[in-house]
């Protein structure tokens, strides 16, 4: 990992963000952070927006509550575990580009996000007394689809894009930013640039397809290693998520010296394929228990491993899975 003196220069978070990310990248108790958010709160819990965006719905006093009650949740199962917990904003369609198909201006969403880190704060004040430390962490999103690399857009661009929704997350201090379901490396390149601006650490996840791959055709190492080359190695960490592990058990296999820049990972309950998912109707949640047992065992492929949690068709039931087959030890 690099040195957090690096990653923490000019940072506008929290004073106290140094030593909690100190105590992240040191662990040898993984973090866990929340699962499937969008697929729980659109599939299960019934709610609706266009795009699958969970931001619209910040100032619903109903979403709200069915929010709380989905974070205290996966909270509950750190405080079991006795372990951290990275808490998520709810702007993962938050970057500006995506204001005209939601029908508001780049004004009102940027404001959105900063009400969703607003809305993450309260959280967290009412649960750090018992799970320690959280950290509030502000998720971008990509600008397409997150399933497809139809727009793949150049470092330069991607950087300009994503600079007002990252500036807002800076201003309302979060501790750190994580890119998730990255397509392409470009992408990934200007996000890390842009957090770079503002001084905050950044998390890159890339999404995979059912033969490893990024959507774009790169392999996981090829798009790692041209992003740190391409960044002084700025991201904080790399995770691989919205694929089910099978999907990139061989890919992540040998050895290679970039399995250690993995820190994260965020599966999905179900081994469809997303072309699969995209046309499912109902939410596919596989078998919790397995989503343990298979996470156990591919643990100890990612040497610097730091947070587990769950994307698509998870939900407080495979992170309980997951924790106890990570944090509980079998006895001897």
């Amino acid at each position: 990992m690099n040195s957090l003196d690096e990653h923490m220069h000019g940072t506008h978070a929290a004073t106290d963000t140094y030593g909690v990310l100190q105590r992240l990248l040191t662990t040898d108790r993984v973090f866990l952070t929340d699962g499937g958010l969008e697929t729980s709160l659109f599939f299960i819990d019934g709610f609706d927006a266009p795009e699958f965006a969970a931001i619209l719905l910040m100032n619903d006093p109903d979403a709200r509550q069915a929010l709380m009650s989905y974070f205290e949740r996966f909270l509950a199962t750190a405080q079991t575990a006795q372990t951290g917990f990275i808490l998520d904003t709810v702007t993962w369609r938050g970057c500006v580009e995506w204001a005209p198909k939601l029908g508001v201006s780049a004004a009102e969403l940027v404001q959105l996000s900063r009400d969703a880190v607003s809305f993450a704060k309260t959280i967290r004040s009412s649960w750090q007394g018992r799970v320690s430390p959280i950290l509030l962490n502000g998720v971008v999103g990509p600008t397409g689809d997150g399933y497809a690399p139809e727009l793949k857009l150049d470092a330069a661009v991607a950087e300009v894009v994503h600079a007002p929704q990252i500036a807002a997350f800076a201003e309302e201090g979060v501790d750190m930013i994580s890119a998730i379901t990255m397509t392409h490396i470009g992408e990934a390149i200007g996000i890390s640039r842009a957090a770079g601006q503002e001084g905050l650490p950044v998390v890159i996840s890339f999404t995979v397809e059912t033969d490893g791959r990024l959507p774009s055709g790169d392999t996981l190492g090829e798009a790692i290693t041209a992003t740190d080359l391409a960044t002084a190695n700025a991201p904080l960490y790399y995770m691989v998520n919205c694929a089910h592990p099978d999907h990139f058990r061989e890919a992540v296999q040998g050895g290679a010296a970039w399995l250690a820049r993995i820190g994260g990972l965020r599966a999905n309950a179900s081994r469809l394929s997303h072309a699969e998912l995209d046309v499912a109707g109902e939410l596919d949640d596989g078998n919790p228990e397995e989503f343990g047992q298979i996470h156990a065992e591919m643990a100890g492929m990612f040497p610097n491993l730091r947070v587990v949690g769950g994307c698509c068709g998870t939900d407080h039931r495979h992170i309980g899975c997951l924790s106890r087959h990570l944090h509980i030890k079998s006895p001897a």
